[in-house]
C-alpha cells in the first residue's frame, strides 16, 4: 500500500536542543512557541506521509452452521432443557466427584502455572502502556542536591607559576520527557500487551476445563475398575461352583478329567483377569492424586459403581453461542486481536517520532544558595525523527506482523471449525454409546438367564459340558462389556461438555416491557 511507503519522502528533522537562561523570558511564553513549531512541522510531516489507515481485526469468514449434525440423534438438549452449568460435574450426583472438582480449581499445579502466566501479561501491558505516559525524574544524591567537582588548570604570570583551582557546583535537577504518540505505534503496542493478557486469561480457562474433565475421566476410570474387578471375582465365584459341579459328576463317573481340565482353564483365565484391572484402577487413583496435587499414598478414593451415577441431559445450543463460549476460541480471538495491533504499532514505526523533553532545577557554586531564584536553569527540546534508510528493518518488521497476523487469522478459524467437528463428534458418541449400552443390557440379561439354565441342567446330569463352557464364557464377557460400555457413555457426555467449552454463564432474560 502506497501509505505505507510514504515514509520514504517524509524526512524531517528535529530543532537543536534550546538552553533558556532563567530571567530572560517567560518559560511558558518559550515553552508555547516551541510546541507551536513542533505542530507545524507535524502538520508538514502528516501531509506527506498520507492517512494512516486504522486496522481491524480481520473477517475470518467462516460459515456458521444452523444447527449440529448430531443434534436430535444424540437424544440430548431437546427443547426446554437449560445450558451446561458453571458447576457442569454436579449433574452426575456424585460427592466424592464434587469434591475431587473443587480440590483440583484450588491446588492443581497447571491451572496455578496458568494462572502465574496471565499475571505475568498483566505486568507486560502496564509496561507496555507505560510508554503513553510522560516520564519524570529527579536527579541527585537523595534526589535533593548533586554535587561536582572541577580543576581549573594553572596559568604563568610575569614568570611565576599560578596553581589551579578546584571549582564545586551544587545543582538538583528534574528532568520530564513525553512522545507524542501521533500515529499510534505505543497505543497499539498497548492494546497488543493487553489482548495478549486477555489470551492468557482465556488459556487459564482452557487449561481448567482440560484438568477439570481429567478428573472426571479418571474417577469414572476409578468406578469401571471397580465394577470389572466384582464382575471378575463374581466371575471366578460362578466358575468355581461349575468346578465343583464337575467334579462331582466326575466322582459320580457321569463326567471325564477332560471336562474338569476345561473349566479349571476358564477358572484360571478368570483368576489371571484380576491383577490388571487392579493396576489399571491404581493407576487412575494415582492420575486423580497428581490432579489434585496430591502424593498418591495420601488420597482415598471410595468410589462406588457406575450404577449410582446420574446421567445428566446436555443441551449444546447453537453453534453460534459455541464462540462465545469455548475458552479456546476466545483465547485465539484475543491473539489475533494482539497480532492485529502489532501490524498497527508496526505500520506507525514507517513515521516521524515526536518527543518533547525539558528539564530545570538549580545550580550555584555556593551550596546556601543553591535555591535562590538567581539559580534556576531549564531547557526545553521538542523533536522530530524520521526513518530514512535502516537497511529494511522496519519494514521487515512490519511483513512479519502482517504474516503473523494472518497465522493468527488461520488458527482463530481452525479452531472455530475444530469446536463444531468436536460437539458433533461428541453428541454422535452419545447416541451411539448410549445405543451400544441399551443392546448390552440385553446381551448381559440373556446371557445370565442362558447360564442360569445351564448351570441347572449341570446340577441335574442333563447338560452337555461344552454348552456350559460356552454359556459361562460369554457371560463373563458380556458383563465385562456392559462395564465398559457405561464408562464410555460417561466418557462421551464429559467430551460434550469438554467440547462445548464447560458451564455457561446464566442467560439474562429481557423484561417483556424492555425497550
Amino acid at each position: 500500500m502506497g501509505e505505507v511507503r510514504a515514509w520514504r519522502s517524509a524526512g524531517v528533522t528535529g530543532p537543536a536542543p534550546v538552553t533558556v537562561p532563567a530571567g530572560r523570558s517567560g518559560p511558558a511564553a518559550r515553552w508555547r512557541r516551541l510546541a507551536g513549531r513542533a505542530l507545524v512541522a507535524l502538520g508538514l510531516v502528516a501531509s506527506s506521509a498520507g492517512c494512516i489507515l486504522t486496522q481491524d481485526i480481520p473477517d475470518p469468514a467462516l460459515d456458521v452452521p444452523r444447527d449440529y449434525k448430531g443434534y436430535k440423534a444424540a437424544g440430548f438438549g431437546r427443547q426446554g432443557d437449560a445450558p451446561p452449568t458453571l458447576d457442569w460435574w454436579r449433574g452426575f450426583q456424585s460427592p466424592e466427584l464434587t469434591q475431587l472438582m473443587e480440590e483440583a480449581q484450588k491446588v492443581n499445579l497447571d491451572i496455578a502455572v496458568a494462572v502465574a502466566q496471565f499475571r505475568q501479561a498483566d505486568a507486560q501491558a502496564r509496561i507496555a502502556g507505560a510508554a503513553l505516559l510522560p516520564t519524570l525524574t529527579m536527579a541527585g544524591p537523595g534526589n535533593l542536591a548533586q554535587e561536582s567537582y572541577s580543576r581549573v588548570s594553572g596559568s604563568s604570570l610575569n614568570g611565576l607559576s599560578t596553581g589551579g583551582r578546584e571549582v564545586v557546583n551544587y545543582s538538583t535537577t528534574m528532568a520530564a520527557s513525553y512522545i507524542l504518540d501521533f500515529w499510534g505505534q505505543y497505543r497499539d503496542a498497548a492494546q497488543a500487551a493487553e489482548e495478549t493478557s486477555v489470551a492468557n486469561r482465556f488459556n487459564r480457562d482452557v487449561v481448567a476445563l482440560t484438568t477439570l474433565t481429567a478428573v472426571a475421566t479418571a474417577y469414572f476410570q476409578v468406578l469401571a475398575s471397580q465394577d470389572r474387578i466384582r464382575t471378575a471375582q463374581s466371575n471366578v465365584a460362578s466358575a468355581t461352583r461349575i468346578l465343583d459341579a464337575i467334579k462331582e459328576r466326575f466322582k459320580a463317573g457321569t463326567g471325564t478329567d477332560l471336562d474338569v481340565a476345561q473349566q479349571e482353564s476358564v477358572l484360571a483365565n478368570q483368576r489371571a483377569a484380576v491383577p490388571p484391572l487392579r493396576q489399571t484402577l491404581d493407576q487412575s487413583i494415582n492420575a486423580l492424586a497428581l490432579l489434585v496435587s496430591r502424593p498418591p499414598e495420601s488420597v482415598k478414593i471410595d468410589g462406588g459403581s457406575l450404577n449410582r451415577i446420574a446421567i445428566p441431559r446436555v443441551t449444546p445450543g447453537l453453534p453460534s453461542e459455541l464462540l462465545a463460549q469455548r475458552p479456546d476460541i476466545r483465547r485465539q480471538e484475543a491473539q489475533l486481536a494482539s497480532a492485529t495491533a502489532n501490524v498497527g504499532s508496526a505500520r506507525a514505526q514507517f513515521f516521524p517520532s515526536i518527543s518533547l523533553t525539558g528539564s530545570g532545577g538549580y545550580q550555584s557554586s555556593a551550596l546556601t544558595s543553591l535555591f535562590q531564584p538567581h539559580a534556576t536553569f531549564f531547557n526545553m527540546v521538542a523533536s522530530i525523527n524520521q526513518p530514512i534508510f535502516d537497511g529494511g528493518a522496519i519494514l521487515g518488521n512490519f511483513e512479519y506482523n502482517k504474516a503473523l497476523q494472518d497465522q493468527m487469522l488461520q488458527t482463530y478459524r481452525k479452531t472455530v471449525v475444530s469446536a463444531f467437528t468436536d460437539v458433533d463428534n461428541a453428541l454422535v458418541a452419545i447416541r451411539d454409546t448410549s445405543d451400544k449400552l441399551r443392546l448390552q443390557q440385553q446381551v448381559v440379561a440373556t446371557s445370565r438367564r442362558a447360564f442360569q439354565l445351564a448351570e441347572q441342567q449341570l446340577r441335574a446330569g442333563t447338560a452337555d459340558i461344552v454348552t456350559v463352557l460356552n454359556t459361562q464364557l460369554t457371560l463373563f464377557q458380556a458383563e465385562d462389556a456392559l462395564s465398559q460400555a457405561q464408562l464410555a457413555r460417561l466418557l462421551a457426555i464429559i467430551s460434550l461438555y469438554q467440547a462445548l467449552g464447560g458451564g455457561w454463564e446464566p442467560r439474562m432474560e429481557k423484561p417483556v416491557n424492555a425497550l
